[in-house]
């Protein structure tokens, strides 16, 4: 009952910040931290319970990781080999190299407790910036890239950081370790090329049962045997994660998936920082206050050295805002200074320090992710224009809900008229009889926001919803004049009846008859101006 009630007040807490938080234009990130000190402080931290939220929290990370790799086919991860094994090399061994060489000569740490420490603080979180990133829209701009392919290639570095430890505590050899982890690597990669076309079938065996429940459990199954897999082979949760959703990054399935993981994902990443708040210790922080503050300020920037000279080739602007999105400390860091507590290889002290740092440096970095554009619009003046990648690359487009027979008639004319359009289908027998047409059409469901956001909505010129059912003609509406309140909104009916039903909705346009509505279209949508 006891944690029943912490967790009630951990709910309200959160609430109320970000909310407040909300109102001045900050992340909810910040808030569920600032919960967890406040709880933590409050109410004492219990191990136990900690380490159960540790889990489950992991789970937001897991989530998160799919949902990008869902923006990321293999075929764009092979376009972006430079940003992952090119950048990412160099960031984190120069970074490590730098963080070890201080540790060793300015404060007399022994060779293998520097390499660790260097090795831990060159990590990035990928927990907050791929968030920040995903929210504000810059995960596909030109430094948005560049930083998702860095914290790959940290994800894959975990591996290496964690053999040197048990090399520094252990009595193996290097070569074993080396072979086993390549066999394994091998391993890995070779089932999910196999798994790769078997997920195809079984997300279209649960899409059968037109129950979204079932769809739902199947993608969640999907994601955590991804998870677990890539855990029993020696990676990192998160990167299985990322290559499962990578699979069905060319999969039509892909909108209606990230929809449908979206709240579970939020909720989770939101325990997960809620977690990383109420591990931190107060005291510690009060008592070393000036020594951590230091080490925050002395490490973040030292980072964004190194990565700012790293890119520098390129454009000095995506360079300056790359180098200050990856210049905190990372989660996993926190992990690494548990383990090398426990092997010895550093004291209480130290770790208790360097994870205060790690955490402080995470709370800066929203505030860092929301400014980098006016930082960079002061301090470049040189002309820039920043790559961006649209979902599907439509603007002035016209969206039809449903490929029932008003959706057949109606892309047979607008495919007439040379005229843009896109489909959403739920139904996966018009779906698939779409695809047959070679119909632009993506399966989800219109009336998720998600969904309409991942096909452009925003840029859309018109929206002709064909479905039958009152209450998703509704919900498309009012998510369609939240997202796009400049698009003409048209929708058919039955009858009279229905037509009064819906009088309460900011529809443009109701119709009963397919006849009428194909004439019209033609007429007030197809070259409609957008609404003033």
């Amino acid at each position: 009952m006891e944690q029943f009630v912490v967790v009630l007040l951990a709910i309200l807490v959160a609430s109320i910040l970000n909310i407040l938080l909300k109102s001045l234009e900050l992340p909810t990130a910040i808030g569920y931290i600032f919960t967890g000190i406040l709880i933590a402080a409050g109410l004492g931290e219990n191990s136990e319970s900690k380490a159960l939220l540790d889990h489950i929290s992991e789970l937001g990370i897991i989530f998160l990781m799919f949902t990008i790799g869902l923006e990321f086919s293999f075929a764009e991860l092979k376009a972006m080999r430079k940003q992952v094994f090119i950048y990412g090399t160099l960031q984190v061994a120069l970074s490590a190299l730098l963080f070890a060489l201080l540790a060793f000569y300015l404060f007399g740490f022994s060779q293998k407790s520097a390499t660790v420490i260097g090795l831990a603080l060159s990590l990035s979180s990928t927990a907050i910036v791929l968030k920040m990133l995903n929210e504000n829209g810059d995960i596909h701009s030109g430094y948005g890239r560049k930083v998702l392919g860095i914290l790959l290639f940290q994800d894959i570095a975990v591996i290496p950081i964690l053999i040197v430890i048990q090399i520094f505590t252990k009595d193996v050899e290097l070569s074993g370790l080396l072979a086993t982890t390549a066999i394994n690597l091998t391993l890995f990669l070779a089932l999910f090329i196999l798994v790769r076309f078997a997920i195809n079938y079984y997300l279209k065996f649960a899409v059968r049962s037109q129950n979204q429940e079932i769809f739902l459990l199947a993608i969640l199954f999907i994601v955590l045997t991804s998870a677990e897999t890539a855990h029993l082979f020696g990676f990192s949760y998160s990167l299985g994660a990322f290559f499962a959703g990578m699979l069905l990054a060319e999969s039509h399935y892909k909108y209606q998936i990230e929809a449908d993981l979206a709240p579970f994902r939020d909720l989770l990443l939101g325990l997960f920082f809620f977690v990383v708040g109420y591990g931190v210790d107060l005291s510690i922080i009060y008592h070393n206050i000036f020594t951590i503050a230091a080490l925050v300020l002395t490490v973040m920037a030292l980072k964004a050295v190194v990565l700012f000279l790293v890119l520098i080739f390129g454009q000095k602007r995506t360079a300056f805002k790359s180098a200050l999105a990856l210049s905190q400390i990372g989660e996993f860091s926190l992990v690494i200074f548990v383990i090398a507590q426990d092997q010895k290889l550093i004291d209480a002290t130290t770790s208790n320090t360097l994870a205060a740092a790690v955490i402080i440096s995470m709370i800066l970095t929203p505030f860092i992710i929301n400014n980098l554009t006016r930082l960079a619009d002061k301090l470049f003046t040189e002309p820039h224009k920043e790559f961006v990648i649209q979902s599907t690359g439509l603007k002035n487009h016209i969206i039809v809900c449903g490929y029932g027979p008003l959706g057949h008639g109606l892309t047979k004319e607008l495919k007439e008229q040379g005229l843009d359009y896109i489909l959403i289908e739920h139904d996966l027998k018009l779906y698939e009889e779409a695809l047959e047409n070679s119909e632009p059409v993506f399966f989800g469901n219109a009336a998720q926001r998600l969904v309409l956001e991942s096909i452009n909505i925003k840029e859309a010129v018109g929206v002709v919803i064909t479905l039958h059912n009152l209450e998703k003609i509704r919900l498309i509406t009012q998510a369609v004049i939240d997202m796009a309140p400049k698009a003409h909104i048209v929708a058919r009916v039955r009858d009279n009846k229905e037509r009064e039903a819906l009088g309460d909705c900011k529809i443009d346009t109701v119709f009963t008859t397919v006849d009428v509505l194909t004439k019209v279209m033609s007429k007030e949508i197809l070259h409609a101006p957008l609404k003033k």
